[in-house]
């Protein structure tokens, strides 16, 4: 009978296991092992129950889809390893175009390599590599299989006791399998090459696939939940609420609550006059309240210090008197308005970020460019409690910056800056910096594709910072806005965010994190896909080790930001568009 590895590390009753989550590509599901969280493994003895010797005749089923990787990089798929002595006693590992089976043999360590074997490509693709004695033969999705003679072979008597089966790696960070896995079995004492391979779709022909594997969702209707047989949802549907009616297009939306007063929402608008709009929550929707000159503003930011209240506006426009400052307003409790506070010089500002460290506030501006040049400081303030007010505090080089997002790690804090265009190209580094000697320095580069929006989320001792793709162009002129977006986690033993979920979006803009009982989505703004500004933006439910699918799908026009908020009676989500005057508020129905 085959033996399933992936089934031998799979949990019962589909609770997630740590460091395997599945995803959906091509129209097959494989799982991705987290480097995060250690690869999978199971002792031999699971296997191999009546005896301990690995069989002398065998066929090894793999099922997987692998990118692109270094000339000289092997990753592995499984290894069988030596509890106490480390000792690689058999592993299956394989590099740009090659295949090679390794394995303990008498004393000596012998291995054989398949050549010209093109599985990194980005493909799903079949592989059953037979061993019997001397002879070793590969196919690859049942194609010509080719054959091999060993140097010696194959041992009769490889004992497995106190060893374990290491799924994707070789208990060590060096050679972790970045790619996806749908199939690994060990067929004893056969070829499993014609059991197999009279299929239509060879590429992903099957001998034994874990269930999970083969279930796939029914397919949603317009905004309908995906209803999978294994997972109980609790966010029902959305519905619409309130049509939002803003002085002009909206880029941002700023929801808080000030307190004895009450919840506001803040809309970035392009348009000076009548100016970005504030709108108080009255009887159970938005109503205006105060409406503040700005010059095609892109984003608000609310904090406090002490008992004070601010409100800082990005402004991406000069003023009437070719002045180009963004705005700090105070919140006056005599007059119950915001006022005019302090200017800032800045350069097509596109966000605002504001954070404490160790008691001193600071405020972060993404400055996107000057005249015509992207590559250009951003700056950080910091707040000088004997002036009362804000101070230069630290130049960041940045790239035509769209967004700051600051965070902790236990006692570290982070700032990550969306970088979007370098002058020439969208496919330029974004840039986490840590904070350290009392200045950020940096801590990672990730390249990103026109980046506009960063979003962290830390639940489950877990660390995920989720990055909003908008457009890949380079010098040649074409664009694309129908890319990935990407959510990294942050390895706390490597000390780096490795990639952990590719989504495809369109000309994605904001990320929003939000929680709803236990469960925990994230839900994108899709922007634009190079024809329309009419698209559906996602929701995606966290599933465990699928990560996140995607459970309603919603009809948007130019959205550029997502905000959740909560009242006394209901929670909500609201989304701002860029192409029109009208922004929504929607209504989370749970049961």
């Amino acid at each position: 009978l085959p033996l399933d590895f992936l089934a031998k590390v799979l949990p019962a009753n589909g609770v997630s296991p740590s460091g395997i989550r599945m995803v959906q590509d091509q129209g097959a599901r494989g799982f991705h092992l987290s480097t995060s969280q250690g690869s999978p493994s199971f002792p031999a003895s699971h296997l191999f129950i009546n005896c301990d010797y690995f069989p002398e005749e065998f066929s090894i089923v793999v099922t997987m889809k692998a990118s692109r990787i270094a000339s000289k990089k092997n990753e592995y798929i499984f290894t069988v390893v030596e509890e106490d002595s480390n000792k690689l006693l058999l592993g299956l590992r394989y590099s740009q175009d090659k295949l090679h089976f390794l394995f303990w043999n008498y004393g000596n360590r012998d291995h054989i390599t398949f050549r010209s074997v093109k599985l990194a490509d980005n493909r799903w693709h079949t592989l059953i590599l037979a061993v019997s004695g001397v002879y070793a033969s590969l196919t690859v999705d049942c194609g010509i299989p080719v054959d091999l003679i060993l140097r010696r072979p194959f041992p009769a008597h490889l004992n497995t006791k106190g060893s374990r089966f290491h799924i994707g790696n070789r208990r060590r960070l060096k050679g972790l399998f970045s790619g996806l896995l749908r199939q690994l079995v060990l067929l004893p004492g056969s070829d499993a090459t014609s059991r197999i391979c009279s299929t239509s779709n060879p590429r992903l022909a099957v001998l034994s696939i874990p269930q999970v594997l083969l279930d796939l969702p029914v397919k949603p209707s317009e905004n309908e939940v995906l209803k999978y047989p294994y997972a109980k949802q609790r966010l029902d549907y959305v519905e619409d609420y309130q049509d939002f009616y803003t002085n002009s297009e909206t880029l941002d939306i700023e929801i808080f609550e000030i307190p004895s007063v009450g919840l506001f929402a803040a809309t970035a608008n392009k348009r000076p006059v009548p100016g970005s709009g504030i709108y108080k929550w009255t009887n159970g929707k938005f109503e205006p309240y105060q409406n503040i000159t700005t010059y095609q503003a892109q984003a608000w930011k609310y904090f406090t210090i002490d008992d004070k209240i601010f409100l800082a506006v990005a402004n991406f426009e000069k003023n009437e008197r070719n002045q180009e400052y963004s705005v700090i307003y105070k919140w006056s409790r005599r007059r119950l308005k915001f006022s005019s506070y302090q200017t800032i010089e800045t350069h097509s500002a596109r966000d605002w970020e504001s954070f404490q460290i160790v008691g001193e506030t600071f405020l972060a501006v993404a400055n996107h460019r000057q005249g015509g040049k992207h590559n250009i400081d951003s700056v950080v303030y910091k707040w000088n409690p004997g002036t009362q007010l804000f101070e230069a505090n630290q130049t960041i080089p940045t790239s035509g910056a769209y967004d700051w997002e600051f965070f902790s790690v236990g006692s570290y804090s982070f700032l990550v800056v969306a970088n979007t265009f370098n002058g020439s190209s969208t496919q330029v580094y974004s840039r986490i910096y840590i904070w350290l000697g009392g200045v950020f320095r940096l801590f990672q580069s990730i390249m990103t594709f026109g980046a506009t929006d960063w979003e962290v989320f830390q639940f489950g001792g877990r660390v995920f910072l989720a990055v909003a793709n908008s457009q890949k162009y380079d010098k040649s002129g074409q664009s694309s806005y129908a890319i990935n977006s990407t959510i990294y986690e942050l390895n706390i033993t490597a000390q780096i965010f490795v990639r952990f979920q590719d989504i495809s979006t369109y000309s994605a803009v904001d990320w929003e994190f939000f929680t709803l009982g236990e469960d925990k989505f994230l839900v994108v703004a899709n922007s634009y896909d190079g024809k329309s500004y009419s698209l559906n933006s996602v929701i995606y439910r966290w599933q465990g080790y699928e990560g996140f699918v995607p459970v309603h799908r919603l009809p948007t026009f130019g959205c550029t930001d997502w905000e959740k908020f909560n009242t006394a009676d209901s929670s909500y989500l609201m989304y701002s568009s860029a192409r029109e005057d009208i922004s929504k508020v929607l209504k989370l129905k749970t049961y």
